[in-house]
């Protein structure tokens, strides 16, 4: 059975959606099956992993709206090695339509329950702001994922997030916790990012993962090649830290 995991920060620019479709492509590279879904309606997640958002005839829009099924609607990326449940514009008028439907945060939940004995891993990619698709990849989740840099306004994001992971797991998901967060896009000769990040460690502990992605110019550049960095050049140092990620995660879901 998957485990379910949102990549999630509130602050935007802290390379969510390049952990989201990299960690795919790193545990697939390790040998795991794995879905990514694509919730910001940005679709980059969707393109970033090889899929043309625009040739899309169904999308996580179709699935929220309950119009068509995760089976129905996912694609496979064969340059990646991974399942993707695209997104594109119209998922922005989801969550108008979704106002006055029961259950509405939960329709997620209740779709990818038919699909998790098919992965080991299912990745859900967050917009940057607490939106009903946040709430809706919040209640899938039996945890988060929280990339950050280490600057002194990602600690104060950091905080909020925690305080509506808090809320969602008193209310509506009580499975819900923080796996882990990651450090990104770190160059430690910079001395303020080498003490925030010994903060982090001080303060959370093993949360923190022993991984650390670095700033990295080719993890920059794969986007524009719709492919993660860890299929556009694997032997960049940010494709080989998120392989490495991968591999952690492994590890550390074995413990869950």
């Amino acid at each position: 059975m998957a485990k379910i995991f949102c990549v999630a920060n509130q602050k935007g620019g802290v390379g969510k959606t390049t952990t989201t479709v990299n960690l795919a492509a790193g545990l697939a590279k390790v040998g795991q099956r794995v879905l990514m879904v694509d919730l910001d309606p940005q679709g980059n997640a969707t393109m970033g992993s090889g899929v043309d958002k625009r040739q899309l005839e169904l999308t996580i829009y179709d699935v929220l709206l309950e119009s068509a099924s995760i089976n129905e609607a996912r694609v496979s990326s064969e340059k990646c090695g991974y399942d993707v449940l695209g997104a594109n514009r119209e998922l922005a008028g989801a969550e108008v339509e979704m106002v006055d439907i029961e259950r509405r945060e939960k329709r997620l939940k209740t779709a990818l329950a038919e699909v998790r004995s098919q992965y080991d891993f299912i990745l859900i990619d967050c917009p940057p702001s607490l939106s009903m698709l946040t709430l809706n990849g919040l209640c899938a989740a039996h945890g988060v994922v929280v990339p950050m840099q280490c600057e002194y306004f990602a600690l104060e994001g950091l905080t909020d997030l925690v305080n509506t992971i808090k809320q969602v797991h008193a209310n509506l998901n009580p499975d819900l916790a923080i796996i882990g967060l990651l450090r990104v896009m770190f160059d430690p000769r910079i001395t303020l990012q080498q003490q925030v990040s010994d903060q982090l460690k001080s303060h959370f502990g093993d949360k923190v993962f022993n991984t650390v992605i670095p700033r990295n110019v080719r993890l920059a550049e794969a986007p524009s090649y719709g492919l993660p960095g860890v299929v556009f050049d694997p032997a960049a140092k940010g494709s080989q830290a998120y392989v490495e990620f991968a591999r952690e995660m492994v590890e550390r879901i074995k413990t869950l």
